[in-house]
């Protein structure tokens, strides 16, 4: 095997890979010999098929799959050999001559292939005693759980049916059976039986509801309504509609008082077991925004102490999963970016920039706990993998095993728990400052002002680490600087797009 390098341009690398027709013949004859006790061809006795009959037919298809493993294992001998860590997968570029390749089939000519990658770029880890955050903290007061105990008890009223002839108002409960209508004829998924509104929930379609205000038990009319533009049944969008109704109930609010027969009605042994329950899920969601908050001045003081060279490749990766989700909310929303204030070819850039970050920050992470060996447990994976499965009721094996064959699956399973212990790591060095703040404090984002609209979860599945080699940036890579809300800047604000579910 001779390796040439013909490109070396900051990370860009392409090498040419040369391997003698000699070398590809003997591959060969071994695997000819291999299969001459297993060949069995009419007219020879098993065993005994002579290998130039063998190579006669089935020289070529048996050399195609000696070209195929044999470019695996040189290319990668070739990475291994110059100790160098491709930031993708190589690009192998095969000869387009297709007299070249006959002769290669053959066993007459050499292979000569190109490999085009991009090295990962050396990270020199910056002084982490000097990054300096503040921790936000904010404790669990009475009157959040009683606020919070308040609202459930709102969210769980019963409801008594009004006296014969009462109208119903806003926030009662209309029970009716309905016909729904289009140009005359009834539609698909457009009729149903005992079915209940609370009016001013907003559930149904717009102006649906308000309409029933004033109904009373066995009042029959008819709703005309439309579809908005974007309503998820395509085929309804934008079209008008009646509706055929016919009042069974009306029925009144009816406060909850709250007592132990509440909480047990909610599964709870007492309503102080309910309140436990309730001061424990506060304080799990106040320390969640709490780390959150801090997890950002980490990401942002790492991004100003280190600058170097990215892969172009894989900005280009990210940015491409990260505008996906920007146009797809977009869309979901029915906006536009000249609605949002902007232009489409300023948010691409802004966008990029955000991408060049999150791998840069990916890098560094990566680097951090590979030098200092931050290793992630088989225990911890398997833990978020039953996390993962208890998503999909029903469907338990099914994903299971789907993860258990995937190793791509698993990696992105791994990558958030890598970044969470890297940034633990950073934080014990760090010089953290505890600052004790208000509830609305805390869940601020005191950027907002400067912030895109869209709110955009980026620790998407979206993986650097199958790069074809196997070492702690794998798991780096895919955390590339999860603050949680990077928005780029924008010039003036927009209502905000609504996040999809």
């Amino acid at each position: 095997m001779q390796v040439t390098e013909t490109v070396n341009q900051g990370l860009k690398r392409e090498l040419k890979i040369q391997i003698p027709a000699q070398e590809l013949d003997q591959r060969l004859n071994t695997r000819l010999n291999e299969l001459k006790g297993q060949v069995r061809l009419r007219g020879f006795r098993p065993g005994k098929v002579p290998v130039n009959h063998l190579r006669r037919v089935y020289g070529k298809s048996i050399m195609a799959e000696i070209l195929e493993q044999t470019v695996s294992e040189t290319s990668q001998k070739a990475l291994t050999d110059r100790n160098e860590k491709p930031a993708y997968q190589p690009k192998i570029e095969l000869p387009d001559n297709q007299d070249e390749i006959e002769q290669v089939l053959a066993g007459e000519g050499d292979l000569a292939f190109t490999m085009e990658f991009e090295v990962l770029p050396p990270v020199e880890v910056g002084d982490l005693t000097k990054i300096e955050v503040e921790r936000e903290v904010s404790p669990v007061e009475d009157k959040d759980v009683d606020e919070t105990l308040q609202r459930i008890a709102d969210q769980n009223k019963g409801f008594e049916a009004r006296a014969e002839g009462e109208a119903a108002q806003d926030g009662d409960r209309v029970t009716m059976d309905f016909v729904g209508k289009i140009d005359g004829e009834a539609f698909e998924g457009g009729s149903a039986e005992g079915a209940t509104i609370v009016l001013g929930s907003g559930t149904f379609i717009p102006g649906f509801e308000e309409q029933l205000v004033g109904v009373k038990a066995g009042d029959e009319k008819t709703v005309e309504v439309t579809f908005p533009e974007q309503y998820q049944a395509a085929h309804l969008a934008g079209k008008p509609a009646t509706f055929e109704i016919k009042v069974t109930e009306v029925a009144a609010p009816v406060d909850r008082t709250i007592d132990d027969e509440f909480a047990t009605s909610l599964g709870f042994e007492s309503l102080d077991k309910l309140k436990e329950a309730i001061r424990d899920q506060i304080t799990k969601d106040l320390e969640g925004r709490s780390r959150e908050k801090l997890k950002r001045q980490v990401l942002d003081a790492l991004d100003e102490m280190h600058s170097f060279d990215l892969p172009e490749q894989l900005v280009e990766q990210e940015f491409q999963s990260i505008w996906q989700q920007v146009t797809a909310d977009l869309e979901r929303s029915g906006r536009s970016f000249a609605d949002e204030g902007t232009t489409e070819e300023e948010q691409q850039g802004e966008y990029r920039k955000i991408a060049e970050r999150r791998v840069r920050l990916g890098l560094v992470l990566a680097e951090i706990g590979e030098k200092n060996e931050v290793k992630v447990a088989d225990e911890e994976v398997n833990r978020a993998l039953i996390e993962q499965v208890r998503r999909y009721p029903g469907q338990e094996q099914q994903v299971w095993e789907a993860y258990q064959k995937n190793p791509g699956m698993l990696a992105q399973l791994r990558a958030p728990i890598f970044e969470d212990k890297v940034i633990d790591y950073i934080v014990e060095l760090a010089t953290v400052t505890e600052k004790r703040v208000s509830r609305e404090e805390l869940f601020s984002d005191p950027d907002d002002e400067h912030h895109h609209d869209h709110d955009h979860d980026h620790h998407h599945d979206h993986d650097h680490g199958d790069h074809g080699h196997d070492h702690e940036h794998d798991h780096g890579a895919e955390a590339a600087g999860e603050g949680g809300d990077e928005k780029p800047a924008k010039k003036k604000r927009a209502p905000r797009a609504k996040k999809a579910d």
